[in-house]
């Protein structure tokens, strides 16, 4: 295929090529490696394979094209077709969406991510909450269970071992430690790497598959797993002008494309998980860390309720129905986890 895009191509991101292949931009801030990359990778060949080379995704990784913590603005305003968002860096503009956001007792990864799906994709005011964004969801990611990762001689195995650390953290896990006597730091992952290494953190509260995502096993000596809830208010937008001017069976493909992502990224995550907890025990992967089980899991669930009541009454004020919401996230949760229970997870049956 010849790639000639128009300079209003790409001032609006949205560029055909001389056989009729719809390019769609994309920007991603994570690097071109690890669990989530591969998922991303498959979603875009997933997209080429159900439209018959119809549509093709143009992924353009590590932040080069816009950086992650702006994401948002930038698909909304056309700088991207489509992009990698969260609300932990766009808390009020993405406030709706930051429901994923509130620590549960689930960490499971399909759980969560069915669970947001189906609220994004079925409940009119989540659907219309992003299009006062101009963006469209179109599928979800999840950062898995929040582990404790320490570099130097620091330790975090205890509710005790919080205070006084130096911890990235983001969003309501962020806020939690704080309460609980933590200095937090909001920090984008492309930095933490550095920050860890050269000491300007002690800690991390992070997830296991950026472990070797962004080669924090480099610079990560301990490791405590708390699996405390998980991050989805993470997941693919796309412009609203841009996916308003697909025809209807562009539309549908990005929608099947954007479903089959959240399996094959559960399978992919869970899969993962075991591999790099016993890849980082033997220094398979990388090198070897001290890995234990973290000791005070449900108060740091009990610690997150009250920020709850606060993005209900947030929601609330923005013309929302905040509890209305919460009983359905609720509700979709036990849904998906009485499935797995009596089903299995969807490639295992």
């Amino acid at each position: 295929m010849t790639n000639l895009l128009t300079a209003t191509a790409l001032a609006t991101g949205l560029a055909t090529a001389a056989a009729a292949e719809t390019v769609l931009i994309y920007s991603e801030g994570g690097p071109n490696r690890g669990t989530r990359a591969e998922a991303l990778e498959d979603f875009a060949q997933n997209v080429a394979e159900m439209s018959n080379g119809d549509l093709a995704i143009d992924i353009h990784w590590g932040g080069a094209l816009i950086k992650l913590t702006a994401t948002l603005g930038g698909v909304r305003d056309g700088a991207a077709d489509m992009g990698t968002v969260l609300t932990a860096y766009e808390p009020l503009r993405l406030m709706a969406y930051g429901i994923g956001d509130l620590p549960l007792a689930s960490s499971d990864p399909w759980v969560g991510m069915r669970a947001m799906y189906e609220l994004m994709t079925t409940n009119r005011q989540m659907i219309d909450a992003l299009a006062d964004e101009n963006v469209v969801y179109i599928s979800n990611y999840t950062s898995t269970g929040i582990q404790m990762n320490c570099a130097g001689d620091n330790r975090i195995e205890s509710i005790d071992d919080i205070a006084g650390k130096k911890i990235r953290a983001s969003g309501t896990f962020g806020k939690v430690l704080n309460d609980l006597g933590a200095n937090t730091v909001n920090m984008g992952y492309n930095e933490v790497y550095q920050a860890l290494d050269s000491g300007l953190i002690d800690c991390e509260a992070g997830y296991l598959y950026t472990l070797e995502g962004y080669k924090l096993y480099e610079v990560i000596n301990h490791i405590a797993l708390a699996d405390w809830g998980q991050i989805t208010g993470f997941g693919i937008v796309m412009n609203k002008d841009i996916y308003d001017g697909l025809t209807p069976e562009q539309q549908q493909v990005l929608k099947d494309a954007g479903d089959r992502l959240v399996d094959d990224f559960a399978r992919a995550q869970i899969e993962q998980m075991d591999v790099i907890v016993d890849g980082l025990k033997t220094g398979d992967i990388g090198r070897q860390v001290d890995v234990v089980d973290f000791d005070g899991r449900q108060t740091l669930i009990d610690a997150s309720m009250k920020y709850r009541d606060e993005w209900v009454e947030g929601v609330t004020a923005m013309g929302l129905d905040g509890e209305g919401l919460w009983s359905e996230y609720t509700d979709l949760i036990a849904k998906y986890e009485a499935e797995r229970d009596t089903s299995g997870y969807p490639w295992n049956r």
